[in-house]
């Protein structure tokens, strides 16, 4: 009979790391196409009303915002209600070109499907509201959407 003889121990041999970089640079570039910034700097205070029914908003990239309310820099631009179009303060009269912008910038399909979502301040006044649901109504922009914060109900 023969005997098998045992070599020392052998020792297992190291991981590969040749194929690191390559999934790094993957992950990197995923997460880079993936992440979207954010689109506009907030210039004024949204405090949001509370409501009990609330509905999520299905494709964000149909919305377009305007922001109403106080100004953050209150040395600056005052007390009064301001309204944001984007990265920057606007009149009343300067929102059926906002609209129009925001159709233009999308999809010829998706152009029917924009929503334009009003983030108001709960304390401005309504006449302000009234005044840009009537320019939004000139401008075509029928479909509305207020923002706000979901009612929490105490027991």
């Amino acid at each position: 009979m023969s005997r098998f003889k045992k070599e020392g121990s052998k020792d297992v041999p190291a991981i590969s790391t040749s194929s690191m970089p390559d999934i790094i640079f993957m992950l990197l570039f995923f997460f880079m196409v993936t992440t979207t910034m954010k689109q506009t700097t907030v210039m004024v205070r949204n405090i949001l009303p509370q409501a009990s029914e609330v509905e999520k908003l299905e494709k964000k990239s149909l919305v377009s915002f305007i922001h109403v309310g106080p100004p953050q820099n209150k040395a600056v631009y005052g007390t009064e209600s301001r309204i944001q179009l984007n990265d920057r303060f606007a009149s009343i009269s300067e929102i059926q070109e906002f609209v129009t912008q925001e159709r233009e910038a999308r999809d010829e399909v998706d152009r029917k499907f924009i929503t334009t979502s009003l983030k108001i301040h709960n304390e401005t006044k309504m006449g302000l509201v009234s005044d840009i649901k009537q320019e939004l109504r000139k401008a075509g922009a029928f479909k509305i959407n207020y923002s706000t914060r979901k009612l929490v109900a105490r027991k």
